[in-house]
């Protein structure tokens, strides 16, 4: 399975909406160089599939890249019906799904609009296992495990 990646967004502060920088350093145990959301824990990196978002607009939610805190926005690929410890291959970044879902904070701007949020139930977290480049356009491979303990597309 494979996706495009469509939008990479950064924050430089937490609690304000992300914005899309088309690249961003993805830092081996830490998230995205300039995000507030980097650092030492299993959420370093956010990802959102591109066609749930679309879904999300079609109810009449006004939203664009980086509107749900999402670093990634990926086409092609649906991150929540995935186990957690899946891997993404971009070029030379490795990526590892660590957490499905997280609970909106109180005043969900995105909830409040249109009186529910996607992030709860699709958007995904993942710790970067080697940094790199990742640009707008790049590809997204889901890796998968072959029986043996080790990875393959």
């Amino acid at each position: 399975m494979a996706g495009i990646i469509r939008a990479v967004c950064i924050s430089e502060e937490k609690g304000t909406a992300k914005k899309n920088v088309k690249q961003a350093v993805f830092i081996e145990n830490f998230g995205l160089a300039g995000d507030a959301h980097a650092g030492k824990w299993h959420r370093q990196v956010s990802l959102l599939s591109y066609e749930k978002i679309e879904a999300f607009k079609a109810l009449g939610a006004a939203v664009k890249d980086g509107d749900f805190g999402e670093n990634l926005v990926v086409s092609g690929v649906d991150f929540a019906a995935l186990p957690i410890g899946s891997k993404f291959q971009i070029g030379e970044v490795l990526l590892e799904l660590t957490q499905i879902g997280k609970t909106c904070h109180d005043g969900c701007a995105i909830a409040q609009a249109v009186g529910q949020c996607i992030m709860p139930t699709e958007g995904v977290f993942a710790s970067v296992l080697k940094g790199g480049l990742v640009s707008a356009g790049d590809r997204l491979e889901v890796r998968k495990e072959i029986g043996d303990g080790t990875d393959a597309f």
